[in-house]
């Protein structure tokens, strides 16, 4: 079988340099493109169409779950492996929700990761175990109207910007913080987008 061939995105310049450098030393895998942020990953994939895209969830311009996203809206057939830091059950459950491949820790070994690799070209699906079962443990409380509004509230947007912003009344922003915080458990909206993006809700 062919080398896997793998765009890797990932905005801390010297962890992409180690990663494309250990993956590098792999005999069947190649790495064909390298991206700083969300906007060079969609080109990379693109230019080189890759079997798998590599990427960090919290990248410049887009994010990881934004490539994705944007990329099942192309059709493009690109398989995704998430390789982050961030073991939120938040983050994993939106991950599977829109179609990745993988979901993996930067904490683990590197034959575990090049092993995820081959797995998801192969068209599995590749998912670090205590993230699975912590996914369900945790129910995200939040519609998607009030996680588009805490996330705009987290920017320290005042309720009437955000309301231009999203095309709402400005009384319908404040109901929806009021609900946010409420199953939030918080007692003001920092506090809530704090807990909403701790929980990789945002």
């Amino acid at each position: 079988m062919s080398a896997v061939r793998v765009v890797l995105a990932e905005d801390q310049g010297m962890v992409r340099s180690a990663f494309a450098s250990l993956l590098e030393l792999e005999p069947d895998v190649e790495v064909v493109a390298t991206a700083s942020d969300g906007k060079e990953a969609l080109a990379a994939v693109a230019t080189h169409r890759p079997d798998v895209l590599l990427t960090d969830i919290e990248m410049p311009r887009l994010s990881g779950l934004e490539v994705v996203a944007e990329l099942k809206r192309r059709g493009d057939t690109t398989r995704v492996l998430i390789v982050t830091t961030f073991a939120r059950s938040g983050y994993l459950r939106r991950a599977m929700e829109i179609g990745v491949a993988g979901y993996v820790l930067k904490d683990a070994p590197i034959n575990e990761l090049v092993d995820a690799l081959r797995r998801v070209r192969l068209g599995q699906r590749v998912i670090n175990s205590q993230l699975a079962v912590s996914a369900w443990d945790h129910q995200d409380p939040l519609t998607d109207r009030e996680r588009e509004v805490l996330r705009e509230a987290a920017d320290g947007a005042p309720n009437a910007e955000i309301a231009a912003y999203l095309h709402l009344a400005e009384g319908t922003v404040r109901n929806y913080l009021s609900t946010a915080m409420a199953k939030l458990g918080a007692r003001n909206r920092t506090e809530a987008a704090t807990i909403a993006h701790e929980r990789g809700w945002l």
